[in-house]
């Protein structure tokens, strides 16, 4: 289970229509794709900076995962995914080694990729996903 890069930064924002300006104005390149979606209760909206992505959610339900986050603490920095070769093997490999996992098996994600993401009590209060392409 070795991550090959930083995929993206998830940053929770309560609306992304008055976040994209700030951060095309902060990061100095436009955004580039902006998505719903719907099993995640979220739309995305990302910036390529480098190899390195960062997506700005804003929740579509209150009671999904990031509309409880923004909830309970605010706007910031939500998680971080890695870059894995394979998200189902590398959520198996981190069960192995005592990680408590959020996702057994590899879901679809934003961009079409296989997303799994791993408990925070078990990684020092960081909401950690894996993903592949």
């Amino acid at each position: 289970m070795k991550p090959t890069h930083i995929e993206h930064l998830g940053i929770a924002v309560k609306s992304l229509s008055e976040s994209i300006p700030l951060y095309e104005n902060l990061l100095g390149v436009k955004c580039y794709s902006v998505e719903e979606v719907m099993d995640q209760k979220v739309k995305t909206a990302f910036f390529m900076i480098g190899q390195t992505k960062i997506e700005l959610l804003e929740s579509t339900d209150p009671e999904g995962p990031v509309g409880k986050f923004l909830e309970k603490k605010g706007a910031g920095i939500h998680h971080m995914a890695l870059a894995m070769e394979n998200t189902t093997d590398a959520l198996k490999e981190a069960e192995l080694m005592g990680i408590a996992t959020i996702d057994k098996e590899a879901r679809r994600g934003a961009e079409g990729l296989s997303i799994g993401f791993l408990h925070p009590k078990s990684t020092g209060g960081v909401l950690i996903e894996f993903c592949s392409y």
